[in-house]
């Protein structure tokens, strides 16, 4: 048994339940995907597997190095691969070259997405840390400016973590604990309850929840 599998996400749509209540779902294309590689405490120094997701890849895209890991796995057509981190109990069997799919995985699993959220370039802290902001009176002179980030006399310096201004998203974002709702085996789709992080074709990770 697999720890995960990798994907793409397609977007967000809406399905009905047994109930008839509406429930919000994203749509993952999820798999194949095959194992690059296999680490274990003695050649690697941690229980760990390696899988790489199968599309269409020019060997220009790859450099020499990436080339030479799945030319050693005996895998060819992948680009994206990531690893997971294996707990010990019932993944001893995954090799180099077997391949993971969507079928693993049923409805009502609980799941972690990984992904990176979508960057939204330099901003202010009112869109980067929802700050409140000041008066919006036109004598106020104070509307989005961040405040004062210190004391002068003493310590005389910023502390390291304050909040102000600077990069927003484009970072790795993990949504835990979401429920599988549908799973397409014939299309490779993996249908989760919610939203997961990224814009649509950004890849992600699928990992069975850790919590």
């Amino acid at each position: 048994m697999s720890p995960g599998i990798l994907g793409k996400k397609i977007g967000m749509t809406q399905v009905f339940n047994k109930d008839g209540q509406v429930v919000p779902v994203t749509l993952l294309k999820a798999g194949p995907c095959v194992v690059v590689q296999r680490k274990t405490l003695t050649a690697g120094g941690y229980d760990a597997v390696q899988l790489g997701l199968v599309e269409f890849a020019k060997k220009s895209s790859l450099t020499k190095p990436e080339a030479g890991h799945l030319k050693k796995a005996g895998v060819e057509g992948v680009r994206f691969i990531r690893e997971f981190k294996l707990n010990g109990g019932g993944n001893g069997d995954l090799k180099p070259g077997d391949r993971v799919l969507v079928d693993e995985f049923k409805p009502a699993d609980v799941v972690d997405v990984i992904g990176t959220s979508k960057g939204k370039g330099f901003t202010g802290v009112i869109k980067r840390h929802h700050f409140k902001g000041g008066p919006s009176g036109h004598g106020s002179m104070f509307h989005r400016a961040p405040g004062s980030i210190g004391a002068s006399s003493f310590p005389s310096r910023v502390f390291p973590g304050t909040r102000m201004a600077g990069q927003s998203g484009n970072a790795r974002v993990t949504v835990r604990n979401l429920e599988i709702v549908q799973v397409d085996a014939e299309d490779n789709v993996l249908m989760v309850k919610g939203a997961v992080p990224g814009p649509n074709g950004g890849y992600v990770m699928v990992r069975r929840s850790v919590r």
